[in-house]
C-alpha cells in the first residue's frame, strides 16, 4: 500500500524555516512563519495567558471530555469579544475547532454538505492554505482581485468588478482584518459598499479572522464581520486565537455559522457538531479554558488588552522604523506604503530571485511572494533588512 503514496509538495512557510534553522550565520532574519517576537526574538507567553494557567492548574479537577461543540464559556465568551452585541443569539451557532486551520476545514465542509454546487471566491493573493484545502476537499474556487502590486495597495473596484461574475450562492472568502499576505485592509465605506454589493447580489461571505486587536484595535478590526453580521442573512466566520493570545501550539479556533432564524441555528449546530465528531471528536480544550478564563475575569481581560495593545503598538513603530530607514537608503518615500498597511505581514514587491539573492547574501529570510513578517523585527534587526532590501534592487 504505501509504495502506492506519491511525494507531496511542502509547506514552503514551514520548508522556509528548515532552511533557515540550518543556516550556520549568527546574524541571520527569519520573516516566514507568522509569530510575534519580542526584542530578544523570543515568542514569548502573555502575563494573561500565565496566569490563566495557574489558576486553571489549581483549580482544574478533571480531565474527562467536555462535549462535541467545546466549552460553553469559550463559545460564549469569543462570540463576545467577535461580535459583541450586534445581533440575536438566536441567529449563532459555534463549535471549538484545534485553531484556525481547523475552523477554516470545517467551514468548507459545513459549505461543501450545504451548497455543493457554490464556488468559492478566494482573495488574489491569499493565504496558500486556503487553495490548498479547497483542493484537497476537490471544490471549485475562483479568484478575485485584491492587491495592487503597483500601488502596494488594495484595488477595490477590481475586486468588486471580479465579484460581479460570481453567481447568487456562490461564497466570498473575505479577511476579516491584517489581509494576510499583503497586510491591506478594507476601510469602513468600503465595508459598507461591499455589505451591500453581496447582499444585492446573494453572495454568502465567509469571514477568515485571525489577528483581530493586530491592526486598529479589537472593536476596529471587529468592524467588517459585525456589519456583516448585522446585515447578511447568512455568514460564516472563522477565527483564530494563535496570535491575539500568543496560543499558537495549543490550535485554539472557533467556526461561527449566522442564519436568520433560530431553527436555521439548531440545524446549523447539529451539522458543525456532526462534522467535529468525523474529522476529531472532542476540540482541545486547554487553550479554550485559558481565553474564557481570560475574557470572563474583568482583570485578567484588561491585563491582556493592554499586552495585546502593546503588541500593536510596537508592530506599527516597526513598521514606521522600516520607512524610515528605507526612506534614508533610496532617497525616496516608494516604501511608504509599509506604513499603511496593518498587522502582522506586507507584501514588498521583490523578485522571486530578488528573495532569494537576500537570503544567501545577506541572511534575510522570506517567501518568494516577498512577504514579510513585520513581527519578527526589532529595531535592532530593521536596518539589517533595510540594508537587504536596498542592496538587491527592490
Amino acid at each position: 500500500m504505501l509504495q502506492n503514496l506519491k511525494p507531496l509538495a511542502p509547506d514552503k512557510i514551514l520548508q522556509l524555516s528548515q532552511i533557515f534553522n540550518e543556516d550556520y550565520r549568527k546574524e541571520k532574519l527569519d520573516l516566514g512563519i507568522g509569530v510575534y517576537k519580542n526584542d530578544l526574538g523570543v515568542t514569548p507567553i502573555m502575563n494573561s495567558v500565565k496566569k490563566a494557567e495557574k489558576i486553571l492548574w489549581l483549580n482544574e479537577e478533571t480531565k474527562k471530555y467536555t462535549n462535541l461543540s467545546g466549552e460553553p464559556s469559550y463559545l460564549n465568551a469569543m462570540k463576545k469579544l467577535i461580535l459583541a452585541d450586534t445581533i440575536d443569539e438566536d441567529r449563532i451557532s459555534s463549535v471549538h475547532t484545534p485553531g484556525g486551520t481547523g475552523a477554516i476545514r470545517q467551514g468548507f465542509e459545513l459549505i461543501k454538505i450545504a451548497s455543493p454546487k457554490s464556488k468559492i471566491w478566494i482573495s488574489n493573493p491569499t493565504w496558500p492554505n486556503h487553495i490548498s484545502i479547497l483542493n484537497y476537499l476537490n471544490m471549485k474556487c475562483e479568484k478575485y482581485k485584491y492587491f495592487d502590486q503597483y500601488s502596494r495597495s488594495l484595488d477595490f473596484d477590481g475586486m468588486l468588478l471580479d465579484l460581479k461574475d460570481a453567481k447568487p450562492g456562490d461564497i466570498v472568502l473575505l479577511h476579516g482584518c491584517c489581509h494576510n499576505p499583503s497586510g491591506v485592509n478594507l476601510n469602513q465605506n468600503q465595508w459598507q459598499e461591499l455589505t451591500r454589493f453581496l447582499k444585492r447580489n446573494r453572495l454568502l461571505p465567509f469571514i477568515d479572522i485571525a489577528y483581530q486587536g493586530f491592526g486598529d484595535g479589537l472593536n476596529e478590526d471587529a468592524y467588517g464581520v459585525r456589519l456583516l453580521a448585522k446585515e447578511c442573512e447568512e455568514l460564516v466566520i472563522a477565527a483564530s486565537c494563535s496570535k491575539n493570545f500568543g496560543i499558537y501550539r495549543e490550535r485554539t479556533g472557533i467556526l461561527f455559522t449566522i442564519g436568520n432564524n433560530k431553527a436555521l441555528k439548531e440545524l446549523s449546530q447539529n451539522t458543525l457538531a456532526f462534522l467535529n465528531r468525523q474529522n476529531f471528536s472532542f476540540p482541545p480544550d486547554h487553550g479554550g479554558k485559558l481565553v474564557s478564563l481570560i475574557l470572563n475575569d474583568k482583570k485578567l481581560k484588561l491585563n491582556w488588552m493592554a499586552e495585546l495593545e502593546a503588541m500593536r503598538l510596537n508592530m506599527l513603530k516597526i513598521r514606521h522604523a522600516l520607512v524610515k530607514q528605507l526612506e534614508i537608503r533610496s532617497n525616496s518615500n516608494r516604501f511608504s506604503f509599509i506604513g499603511k498597511h496593518r498587522g502582522m505581514f506586507s507584501l514588498i514587491g521583490a523578485t522571486k530571485e530578488q528573495v532569494i539573492e537576500m537570503r544567501e547574501k545577506h541572511a534575510v529570510y522570506m517567501i518568494e511572494d516577498s512577504r514579510i513578517n513585520i513581527a519578527s523585527l526589532s529595531e535592532k534587526t530593521v536596518p539589517m533588512l533595510a540594508d537587504a532590501i536596498i542592496h538587491v534592487g527592490v
